[in-house]
């Protein structure tokens, strides 16, 4: 037998026992439900990887609602895009803008206050499987809507409804009440080297 025989029969070995691992403990995961996911952290990526799960959705037939919280009229390129499976989506934008945009409290807890409305109702349509809270977290951070009735809505979804909630500084209750969460960590941001933010990458 040559080495190189012997490291292929080796490797075949090793991986051999890996997949025996990995197979078993997929066999012991047994329960399929609804999950409330929130993507948060300082990093980039948290709103592109809620519709990159949307995409996925999508492509399995999911009815999918989409309420952005704080992104106002501006055209989005993921907007854009997924306007191509208009049949499947809705999708509501309904922020007037980052708070420092507007300069009007009144008028922004106002706009999330519609937000959540419709939030809640596209989670009561049986028809749809899938709904982005997009942006939800800067709501609660500046204390645009009551978090503990957020929470509690957001716990006692029906059971096959899976729910992605974006946005920075995600509050400890909504992190614990949540089956996934994922903090997007800042290594490097084009931003501080002066580079703007550009269509097709920021929006």
């Amino acid at each position: 037998m040559t080495i190189e025989d012997d490291e292929a029969r080796r490797h075949r070995e090793k991986m051999a026992k890996r997949k025996a691992v990995q197979d078993a403990e997929v066999a012991g995961k047994t329960i399929e439900k609804g999950l409330l996911i929130v993507n948060t952290g300082p990093g980039k990526g948290k709103s592109t990887a809620a519709f990159g799960l949307m995409l996925r959705a999508l492509g399995r037939g999911f009815r999918v609602g989409v309420v952005q919280f704080v992104k106002g009229a501006w055209e989005t390129g993921e907007k854009l895009a997924l306007a191509r499976f208009d049949d499947q989506i809705s999708w509501h934008t309904m922020g007037e803008g980052f708070t420092w945009e507007t300069q009007d409290k009144a008028r922004d807890v106002a706009a999330a206050e519609r937000a959540w409305a419709k939030a809640k109702e596209l989670m009561e349509d049986p028809g749809i499987r899938l709904v982005i809270l997009d942006e939800l977290n800067i709501a609660l951070r500046y204390a645009y809507l009551p978090l503990d009735e957020v929470v509690a809505t957001l716990r006692v979804r029906r059971p096959d409804l899976h729910v992605v909630v974006t946005g920075r500084n995600a509050k400890p209750e909504l992190i614990e009440a949540a089956d996934l969460v994922t903090e997007m960590a800042l290594v490097k941001h084009h931003f501080a080297a002066g580079v703007k933010a550009q269509e097709g990458i920021e929006f």
